[in-house]
């Protein structure tokens, strides 16, 4: 599905609805991709219809499809949705979620992942791994999640960075906004070399710069639930969102992929989150299409 090839509805809240969609790749600078997949969340489902829901909010006619550097991309066919990806169920979507992460790649995409709950990364990135080498992580998130497993889930959402450092996936892991950090993930942290920026010490005018390619991990949790209540897991105290665009836009590095996980559109409040995410999106997205 391309930028503009959605199903159109002015008679609902002036929004467009578009068709759920499977992946069908296409030859596109930077690809979006939908992973609906929430069997891994330890509290509440529904972050699999996220990537739907996003993308309808970025085609909203309440607003346009310009970053804030005035790059257009709804006029832009090198920024497209290109559906969803098909998953079954169980621990064996993880090896789905990164066989089509690697396909995606050998295609030559860039890719924005759009999740599910951040049991998705894991699987991404050892995809995109397959490719690039040294990658380095930008993880934006209240929690740190470097559980060595949950409740005996080694594939759980609170653990994906754990299981990309132990198979040596990534040589970075810097980690923006944590305010639940207990002490198995203080030791987890110390253990694979993580850094942790908490939000007692963070410095909204913080530039992080990278050495090699980077991913962006974001989970919307990251922010304050009052600017995000559409998520599982509320811990006040979190960023802004101009906060969070301003590390986004300044960051020094170079960006080779990307996921938005954990919106929840069963908590949202009239469609807040799915808006900013969507802004966020297209931040993203623009840092994309220019590194």
């Amino acid at each position: 599905m391309g930028t503009l090839d959605r199903a159109v509805d002015r008679s609902h809240n002036s929004e467009v609805r578009i068709k759920n969609s499977k992946l069908n790749i296409q030859n596109c600078p930077v690809g979006v991709f939908g992973v609906p997949w929430d069997e891994k969340s330890s509290y509440l489902r529904g972050c699999a219809d996220a990537p739907t829901k996003i993308w309808e909010a970025f085609n909203s006619y309440s607003t346009n499809r310009s970053a804030e550097n005035g790059y257009d991309l709804g006029k832009d066919e090198n920024f497209t949705f290109q559906g969803n990806m098909e998953l079954s169920s169980g621990d064996e979507v993880v090896d789905e979620i990164a066989k089509q992460s690697s396909e995606i790649i050998e295609k030559g995409i860039t890719p924005l992942f759009l999740g599910g709950d951040h049991a998705v990364t894991y699987p991404l990135v050892k995809g995109l791994a397959e490719h690039h080498k040294k990658i380095n992580i930008l993880h934006f998130d209240a929690h740190p999640d470097l559980y060595d497993n949950l409740e005996g889930d080694k594939y759980s959402h609170a653990c994906p960075f754990a299981r990309l450092w132990e198979e040596g996936l990534i040589t970075r892991h810097v980690a923006v906004g944590i305010r639940t950090m207990n002490r198995h993930q203080k030791e987890q942290a110390e253990k694979f070399g993580s850094e942790i920026i908490d939000m007692m010490s963070f410095d909204p005018n913080m530039v992080i710069e990278f050495d090699g390619p980077v991913y962006i991990s974001l989970d919307l949790d990251v922010l304050d639930p009052a600017f995000a209540p559409g998520i599982s897991h509320y811990e006040p105290g979190g960023m802004t969102t101009r906060e969070l665009i301003r590390i986004i836009q300044n960051f020094k590095g170079n960006l080779i992929g990307a996921d938005i996980v954990e919106y929840n559109h069963t908590r949202d409040v009239n469609g807040v989150t799915a808006m900013v995410a969507a802004k966020l999106m297209k931040e993203v997205a623009v840092r994309l299409l220019e590194d």
